[in-house]
């Protein structure tokens, strides 16, 4: 039987419940996590831990008094899984029939999955919505993934396995659950922050390791590069369409960090 950590206890997915006025469920008014499980370890939890807590001080929603990080190594020890998914979430609460906030305490879950079957290598498909990079919530980690949901639906109708995104100002921004790098006459670069990504963690990392420019990149930017990948904590380092020698080295040192340090 799976189980399940939620505010403060370890219990059988099928006796798990969260109240149908929790504001996460309302209104999506949360903040989350998604973090890779290697060897029974998850990776990169300081960094996790912490943009949660960005994302969470960019809502105004307080995080439990609890410690998320044992939190996390309590559900992976209980389903004594290896290699998985880990998903943190943090809502609101008990609330209101609306957007009001109510008194109660957060609401705090870790939960393990299997890990998607990523292929070798995808395709992406630019959407016709475009991301706000103005918004009030632009660059944090929420549960408000309805937009992401339509877009991801989108480019599987059209046979791609990634949406990708422009912002306001015509830049390319982000995936709907990936950060984009592109190779650029020779130049490896992908989009600022402030063009309103996410500040993906797989993202960060390979940044500081090939020393990847970051920088407004043109939307039609896409049928110039030279190499394109994707990178996500599930996806790794993901080729879009051939792999080509930048994208190879990225993914060879990412897996050479996750080899030698669990917490980078």
């Amino acid at each position: 039987m799976t189980q399940v950590w939620i505010d403060g206890a370890l219990v059988d997915a099928a006796d798990a419940a969260v109240s149908p006025f929790d504001h996460g469920l309302l209104t999506g008014d949360g903040v989350f996590e998604t973090l890779r499980v290697y060897d029974g370890t998850p990776f990169a939890v300081r960094r996790h831990l912490e943009r949660l807590r960005r994302s969470a001080d960019g809502l105004g929603l307080r995080l439990p008094d609890v410690d998320l990080r044992e939190a996390m190594e309590m559900v992976v020890a209980a389903n004594g899984v290896s290699d998985a998914r880990l998903r943190l979430t943090v809502t609101g609460g008990v609330a209101p029939l609306g957007s009001d906030r109510g008194d109660a305490r957060p609401t705090a879950i870790a939960a393990v999955g299997s890990l998607p079957a990523w292929p070798a290598t995808t395709t992406d498909v630019v959407v016709p919505w475009r991301r706000n990079e103005h918004s009030a919530v632009a660059g944090l980690k929420t549960t408000s993934y309805a937009e992401n949901v339509v877009a991801l639906a989108y480019a599987n109708e059209r046979g791609a396995g990634e949406a990708l995104f422009l912002n306001t100002a015509g830049h390319l921004c982000e995936g709907t659950g990936s950060n984009v790098f592109l190779v650029l006459d020779g130049e490896l670069v992908t989009p600022p922050l402030s063009s309103g990504c996410l500040a993906g963690i797989t993202r960060e990392l390979v940044v500081e390791l090939t020393g990847a420019a970051e920088r407004d990149v043109p939307g039609d930017a896409l049928d110039r590069a030279s190499e394109v990948f994707i990178t996500s904590s599930t996806r790794e380092v993901q080729p879009v369409g051939r792999p080509g020698p930048v994208t190879a080295d990225a993914i060879a040192a990412l897996r050479a960090l996750i080899a030698r340090d669990r917490d980078p």
